[in-house]
């Protein structure tokens, strides 16, 4: 179960860089949802990964923790989740009114073309 986890957290995470380094502004939100899904169960893994037994312990008695899961990377990873989802929305946002502007969806306003002939102009 671990490595499959940890497995899963690399390719989020190096699926989420790559699309960070990419030129349209599109691929770069969809790597940062990548991203913050990849540290989400990174967080969450952190928590002890425990298959059928509850994330709370019970009152009274001898209580071994290390048979429980810890329930505050569980409060993290849902905290984060509505955290991503907004900075999503208001990054879309964002990006819908800066194409409206520079009628492009690269991420610094012109294309490789554009940006060439901007470059002999000013030279």
């Amino acid at each position: 179960m671990e490595l499959i986890l940890a497995l899963a957290i690399g390719v989020l995470c190096g699926s989420g860089i790559w699309l960070l380094l990419r030129p349209r502004t599109f691929q770069v939100i969809i790597g940062l949802c990548l991203l913050a899904y990849g540290v989400n169960l990174f967080i969450f893994g952190m928590g002890r990964l425990r298959v059928g037994s509850p994330p709370v312990m019970p009152k009274g008695g001898f209580i071994d923790p290390t048979a429980y899961t810890d329930p505050v990377p569980q409060a993290l990873v849902l905290t984060a989740i509505v955290i991503s989802f907004a900075t999503t929305a208001l990054f879309l946002v964002v990006i819908m009114v800066a194409r409206g502007m520079t009628g492009s969806d690269h991420v610094n306003g012109v294309e490789r073309a554009d940006a060439a002939a901007v470059a002999e102009r000013n030279e």
